[in-house]
């Protein structure tokens, strides 16, 4: 066997104690597991040339054959064990990519061996006959996940001849036949130069080549002229390119740190981030590490400490999740993040998930990467490499600095008299200075806030200027979630309001929910500025009216501030945060009167929402019993703010005109209760007034048929229906036959739901088989009421939905008609055709959502309420109607509320002799049989 130049150069193994010869810093001990557990690659070499000498062999496709049984033993083997040290050691990441990089070292040296000496030997080598194998990208810097590629480089001379090509082609013929995903490149050190000019991604590719084995004369060609010739001077370019390309990745991942399915690798606080830093650093000073960026004064070693740690973590998850799919997924999605969690070793904690743990340290680590982020770049900007940003407007940056303050580089750092050892109140006076006059605050002054959160203690929290500061950037400055999000990115907020920690990061594992516990907080607030701010007086007029008018803002911010405070333990979030809005409302200054309605807001800051959405406005009872609660209008008009301020903060999209029209018309009617007593809302006075306007409004009717319609309704229908309904109704009910169903589509934007009208003999189950229908249409239910006449006619009105959460196009309404009427005429069966809608999507099977019955016989004069809280799926409503009507119980409404993937149905029932369900033997009964009908549903889904 012939031994060509090229062959000889390439090495037979890593230098003692070095696993990477490029990169001499990393050792042995970086890897997971020593070599000898992995890949003995002379030996293993030793095996195939023996093997490929004794059968004689030369065909190309046939030795390759050999290669790859050997190759693919030994790595399964490697792998395998990998993956087992890895489920041991959980959080060593850092050593399970250094190892699997230098396993697929191992394979692809082995494998141009083969190419090269076995394969196509070269007795007497051209100049020209050279190549190089160079490692690029995250394989160049030795960092491997399970799944990643392998991104390679052929580097020859010149013009690929016809022997590199043999040589190429059968090396990637055996990574391929090994299953391994590589990305590969033939290229000239000219090409190099060339392409990466112009391509910025070839050029980061480049920056992080690694040579591997073959001429390294002509890596080291390659490496001397990439700097020479294009990274000296190009360092300003590359930086504005990677933020440029930074910016536009955290876009199309969603735009924020707290996405509650982030991109471990390309979203924001990700290890994408993380790379940036090390890609300038190297770009700008040769770096061989990330510590290096600590030698070259971009990072101080505490900041370095963050930064290894917030990248050990991130690559523990990004391993996981790789192992746990067995593909290249860096999405942490719903289902995977309970899957990532349990092996990491996260445990539930009383009142908290163990996924809520995990996702709770994955977002404090992305917060710290931004921060990294910042004090990074403004050394950048230091150095001149970087241009700053642009400042926030001439008006703000004519007002003059107050004492103890500077500015550096067009931001506030503390100045002359900004000595925290004997100022430490200047550490809150930072970010009212950067309200006040609209400066952005400096990294440098962000940096020396985080060193000095020890002197914020009980005495610097109970001095009065601590109080008016505080109180000050919430109601002074017209933005106060500007001033709150970086005191809460800094730990300041949490320094200030000890109790306010535990709910920093914490994600709620829900559908509902969008944001982390203090973004949601911060949201809240943002939506009451705008709302101070007049932004929102159209789309809020209740919310804006109030304000106008005048309320105590003070009580208001802090009690937004304080409403989800409780959350996170075992005990209900509201009672547990009006008991700390007790003690923490004296310390920020207020008064006795202000911290007790503080108190009473975050106590009752989910009633009215829950009254507004899950109860029937109609019903005279809901509005005394809450009128009841609220006591004062002072009380009320606080609480209707703080809930759609609440509402519109869970994410976008949660707010809508069915939303809205619920609250206005509580706020509304409790306006009337409270100011002009609670009889104002009995049933006679409402079914007067509905006659009244509905007889105004048939005007042109005939006396005798106008009596007879407003005689065949009982009470409930006049108090429930709008004039608009009754006068549907009527016309419907109009000459209708027995044999007759007749129906009536029609958007309801007020609502935002399409209102659908049915008329037909009444009978047992209509309800329900109404229900059906719509839920085989895809027609999502979000209110319905049902009414019987006196002359035996169903009048129902549902208000549907499609997918999208919106009213029905106006063209589907055809459609949706005929497909109703087959349905209610038995040719589809609903129970069949809804099992294939019933099943639950992958990404929510993890979601846990108990189910609770209860029974109110106190909420309504003449219904039980039924309140079922449950699981959402398109076919729960129709099951949970017909488990009613087989026990011979007439719903008369249905109030639906949905939040995310779970959803409270609120039934308004009477039995079959026309009374409440008071016994507790028939509630029980119904429960069981209301729990298996859930249950059936569930297990429908899971098929």
């Amino acid at each position: 066997m012939h031994r060509t130049k090229a062959a000889q150069a390439i090495p037979a193994g890593p230098k003692v104690g070095i696993p990477f010869p490029s990169l001499p810093h990393l050792t042995f001990d970086e890897l997971l597991l020593p070599p000898e557990e992995l890949l003995d690659e002379a030996a293993l070499l030793a095996q195939i040339q023996q093997e490929i000498a004794q059968s004689g062999q030369t065909k190309g496709q046939d030795v390759r054959a050999i290669v790859v049984t050997h190759l693919a033993t030994a790595r399964a083997k490697a792998e395998a064990n990998l993956e087992a040290a890895f489920r041991a050691q959980p959080d060593d990441a850092r050593g399970l990519i250094r190892a699997l990089a230098w396993l697929t070292d191992r394979t692809v040296s082995i494998a141009l061996e083969i190419a090269t000496n076995t394969l196509h030997p070269l007795p007497n080598p051209t100049e020209a006959e050279r190549i190089a194998l160079v490692a690029v990208g995250g394989y160049g810097r030795a960092e491997m996940a399970p799944q990643s590629d392998v991104d390679l480089l052929f580097l020859t001379p010149y013009k690929v001849t016809a022997w590199a090509e043999s040589v190429i082609e059968s090396m990637l013929y055996m990574l391929w036949d090994l299953k391994l995903k590589v990305g590969h490149a033939t290229r000239t050190v000219d090409d190099c130069i060339r392409l990466a000019r112009d391509d910025i991604t070839i050029r980061t590719a480049l920056l992080e080549r690694r040579f591997l084995a073959g001429d390294e004369s002509l890596a080291r060609d390659l490496r001397t002229r990439l700097w020479s010739e294009l990274f000296r001077n190009t360092g300003p370019e590359f930086i504005e390119a990677k933020l440029d390309e930074r910016s536009e990745r955290h876009k199309r991942q969603g735009g924020q740190r707290y996405v509650l399915e982030p991109n471990v690798k390309e979203g924001k606080g990700g290890l994408r981030d993380l790379q940036t830093l090390y890609w300038i650093g190297k770009y700008l000073h040769e770096v061989q590490s990330a510590f290096g960026l600590v030698e070259a004064g971009l990072l101080s070693q505490d900041e370095y400490d963050v930064f290894a740690t917030a990248e050990n973590f991130l690559w523990d998850v990004r391993c996981h999740l790789h192992y746990v799919t067995q593909r290249p997924i860096d999405r942490l999605t719903f289902d995977l993040q309970v899957e990532v969690a349990a092996r990491m070793g996260y445990k539930d904690t009383p009142g908290r998930r163990a996924v809520e743990c995990f996702m709770q340290d994955y977002f404090r680590h992305a917060t710290r990467v931004g921060e990294l982020t910042r004090v990074f770049l403004t050394q950048l900007e230091a150095r001149h490499v970087k241009s700053a940003p642009m400042m926030i407007g001439p008006q703000r940056r004519r007002k003059k600095l107050k004492h103890g303050f500077e500015l550096l580089q067009g931001r506030l750092v503390f100045g002359t008299g900004g000595d925290l050892d004997t100022h430490p109140l200047n550490i809150l006076r930072l970010f009212e200075e950067a309200l006040r006059t609209g400066y952005l605050i400096h990294p440098l002054a962000m940096r020396i806030v985080s060193t000095n959160l020890h002197r914020i203690d009980d005495d610097l929290r109970a001095d009065r200027e601590t109080k008016r500061i505080f109180l000050d950037l919430l109601l002074k400055h017209g933005n106060p979630e500007r001033a709150l999000r970086r005191m809460n990115e800094l730990n300041v907020l949490s320094a200030i309001i000890p109790e306010f920690d535990a709910i920093v990061a914490m994600m709620q594992f829900n559908l509902y929910h969008h944001y982390t516990v203090d973004e949601h907080t911060i949201q809240c607030i943002s939506n009451l500025a705008q709302i101070e701010r007049g932004e929102l007086l159209e789309e809020l007029p209740v919310a804006s009216g109030i304000l106008k008018a005048g309320v105590n803002r003070k009580v208001l911010y802090v009690a937004m501030l304080l409403h989800d405070i409780g959350k996170g333990r075992p005990e209900d979030h509201s009672i547990l945060g009006a008991q700390i809005a007790r003690k923490v409302c004296p310390r920020l200054g207020l008064n006795a009167e202000e911290s007790e309605t503080v108190e009473w807001l975050v106590r009752y800051h989910l009633l009215m929402s829950d009254v507004a959405q899950k109860r029937d406005l109609s019903e005279p009872r809901t509005v005394r019993d809450f009128a009841k609660l609220v006591k004062t209008r002072k009380r009320l008009d606080l609480l209707c703010v703080l809930t759609v301020c609440d509402i519109r903060g869970v994410g976008p999209g949660t707010w809508n005109n069915w939303k809205a029209m619920l609250l206005r018309q509580l706020h509304r009617d409790t306006t009337t209760a409270l100011e002009g007593g609670l009889e104002s809302l009995n049933r006679e006075n409402r079914a007067a007034a509905a006659k009244k306007q509905l007889r105004e409004r048939l005007q042109g009717w005939e006396p005798k048929r106008l009596r007879a319609e407003l005689a065949r309704h009982y009470p409930p229908y006049w108090q429930g229906l709008s004039t608009d309904a009754h006068a549907v109704f009527a016309n419907m009910l109009r000459d209708i036959t027995p044999d007759q169903i007749r129906i009536d589509l029609h958007p309801d934007p007020d609502r935002d739901a399409t209102r659908t009208v049915f008329a037909l003999a009444d009978h047992p189950g209509i309800f329900s088989r109404l229900a059906g229908a719509l839920a085989l249409v895809g027609a999502n239910v979000v209110d319905a009421r049902t009414y019987t006449s006196k002359d035996g006619w169903a009048t129902a009105v549902f208000w549907v939905q499609d997918g999208a959460g919106h009213p029905y196009e106006a063209e589907r309404l055809p459609r949706l008609r005929t497909m109703i009427h087959k349905t209610l005429k038995g040719e589809v069966v609903p129970r069949d055709a809804l099992k294939v809608r019933d099943r639950i999507k992958k990404r929510e099977r993890e979601f846990r959502f108990p189910t609770h019955i209860t029974f109110d016989n106190i909420g309504s004069e003449i219904y039980t309420i039924v309140e079922v809280d449950t699981r959402d799926r398109p076919g729960l409503l129709y099951d949970l109607t017909r488990t009613l009507a087989a026990n011979n119980i007439y719903i008369a409404s249905a109030v639906i509320a949905t939040f995310g993937a779970q959803v409270v149905d609120s039934f308004y029932v009477k039995d079959m002799f026309g009374l409440k369900l008071h016994t507790k033997v028939k509630q029980e009964a119904l429960e069981r049989k209301l729990r298996q009908a859930i249950k059936d549903g569930a297990e429908r889904a899971k098929e």
